[in-house]
């Protein structure tokens, strides 16, 4: 007995020795390259034939670093930490509108209820053409233009804005901003409930708490969560809004890292709210990072019923660490899991090829695992709802066409020509507003842009220099009408999607958040499928079982 505690012992300290030689070995290699990009630096700085920037130089190495990890991994400025800051805290001082800088040029995309944008009379679609005495054209980054918007509370910004085609002076004062994460609850019917969640911020368990005592109190026994779209946050308020539904002492999610003390398995602190009511809990492949925590940890418990389409995919940890003269970096420290143990992680950075293409971990071997009950999910490429709502794939197209200036500018146009709609709980578009959609795309291309255009912009740019580009001047332009048009025809396969979004915009424009949410509370298929489920008892216990 005594020789094997000896040759135990000897084993330990060679792999204790080899493992501090490989550190040694690390530490080398890192001191060695930073002498080196040290060194480079400096020469280039003394002998380079023009006036270099230092902080814009390093800057851009930092970032040509960071951009060969996962894209989690990023480096902070002063500006940067403010609105990492924000995302947290889900408060800042400011007027209350998101706003988009494109091309020198600042839109306001989205007024937020009774913030003081709204009460000043601003508007989504409206163009900020000038900040106090700042003018937007003279702007290069959105990030310095954003920060004109916010200030202290009770201060006020004076705003130049064009609307309509009609230039306008509006003098906004500042609030605190508060983003709520649960921006609406509500009774679907007498017996169901929903609570919209759309982030995880400092204050997430207590609002959904709130959300979901007030909806007991009118008379909730069957509830919906719905976490499409969230793309996550912090993790202990997933781990706190979790325990909510299961008992204290159980595990939520484990934690495996390069270091021990990022290793960590977090289990719940407090007796639930509510260990009986059935639950079903929407995600979509938009579902990331603590979303997937708190619907896979669900999953795991047979606590309730996941609905919907495959989550995103990130079992990723990230660590916010100081760094000189008042910068930051957030860096990705563990790997997460669920209580089953599977990791739901889908593409593996580490192994990029050399073309920078990712491999996904779901088209590798995926492992099994088994719930409490004893049903099997599997690792590998997010959570996978229990009741799976196919639909057709979002083209890259229609993604296209989702963020592009003409999908935005017709629901401006839509707002303007039409003074008022239906409330939002009875409001649906007919098949006559797609068709509109359609020819607006027609009559405004440039507003359209895809990645088909970019090249054949560039390829006209070569013709010009090759010297030949009047001769195909007409050729082109024909060729481009012809492309729009079977750009139009292929849209048609996510006709469904582009109404649905389409929808939201338009209500959100005349009662804001709160409007869209009643009008998917009342019309959105995959809430009234949640709620048929949720009044079939039966049904909703032999999924769990």
């Amino acid at each position: 007995m005594r020789k094997n505690k000896t040759v135990y012992s000897s084993i330990f300290i060679v792999f204790f020795q080899l493992n501090l030689w490989a550190q040694k070995s690390d530490f080398f290699e890192i001191a060695k390259q930073l002498e080196i990009y040290t060194a480079a630096y400096k020469e280039l700085n003394m002998y380079y034939m023009d006036q270099l920037n230092p902080a814009e130089l390093n800057e851009i190495a930092i970032k040509a670093v960071f951009a060969r990890l996962d894209p989690y991994t990023n480096y902070f400025d002063e500006q940067g930490i403010e609105d990492v800051r924000i995302q947290r805290s889900g408060e800042y001082g400011g007027i209350g509108a998101s706003t988009r800088f494109k091309d020198k040029r600042l839109f306001i995309t989205e007024v937020y209820k009774d913030a003081p944008a709204a009460v000043s009379g601003l508007k989504a679609g409206d163009e900020i053409l000038q900040i106090d005495d700042v003018f937007i054209k003279d702007y290069d980054q959105e990030e310095s233009i954003s920060s004109l918007l916010r200030g202290l509370p009770e201060t006020k910004v004076n705003l130049k804005v064009l609307r309509q085609g009609k230039t306008m002076d509006v003098s906004v004062g500042r609030s605190k901003i508060e983003m709520n994460s649960v921006p609406f609850y509500g009774m679907v019917d007498s017996e169901v409930g929903y609570i919209s969640f759309i982030k995880f911020t400092e204050e997430s368990g207590s609002e959904v708490k709130k959300a979901f005592t007030a909806l007991k109190s009118q008379g909730m026994k069957k509830l919906i969560i719905d976490v499409r779209a969230n793309p996550g946050g912090l993790l202990n308020q997933a781990v706190n809004i979790t325990n909510m539904f299961i008992p204290k002492d159980k595990v939520v999610v484990t934690t495996k890292g390069k270091y021990k003390k990022w290793s960590n398995t977090i289990k719940t602190q407090f007796e639930p709210l509510d260990m009986e009511i059935p639950i079903v809990v929407l995600i979509d492949g938009r579902s990331a990072s603590a979303s997937e925590i708190l619907s896979g940890s669900l999953q795991d418990y047979d606590r309730a019923v996941i609905m919907g389409e495959r989550s995103f995919g990130k079992g990723l940890v990230q660590r916010y660490r100081d760094l000189p003269y008042g910068t930051q970096m957030k860096l990705t420290i563990s790997k997460y899991y669920t209580p089953s143990g599977r990791c739901i992680q889908e593409l593996d950075y580490t192994n990029r090829d050399k073309d920078g293409n990712i491999p996904k971990y779901s088209d590798g071997k995926v492992n099994e695992f088994k719930t409490a009950n004893g049903r099997k999910v599997t690792d590998g490429g997010g959570v996978l709802p229990d009741v799976q709502l196919d639909k057709p794939q979002t083209l890259e197209l229609t993604k296209r066409l989702l963020a592009s200036d003409a999908f935005f500018n017709y629901v401006t146009h839509y707002y303007y020509q039409y003074p008022s709609i239906k409330p939002a709980n009875e409001f649906q578009l007919d098949e006559k507003v797609y068709t509109e959609l359609m020819n607006y795309l027609t009559t405004h291309p440039d507003e359209f842009d895809t990645g088909t255009d970019a090249y054949l912009d560039k390829a006209m740019e070569y013709a010009d220099k090759e010297g030949f580009k009047n001769e195909i001047s007409a050729d082109f332009e024909l060729f481009q009408k012809n492309i729009l048009q079977k750009k139009i025809q292929k849209l048609t396969e996510n006709k469904a999607e582009i109404m649905e979004r389409l929808t939201e915009e338009i209500v959100r424009r005349y009662y804001y958040r709160e409007g869209e949410y009643q009008q998917k509370m009342a019309f959105d298929p995959v809430i009234v499928q949640a709620a048929k489920l949720l009044h079939n008892s039966g049904q909703y216990q032999n999924i769990l079982k």
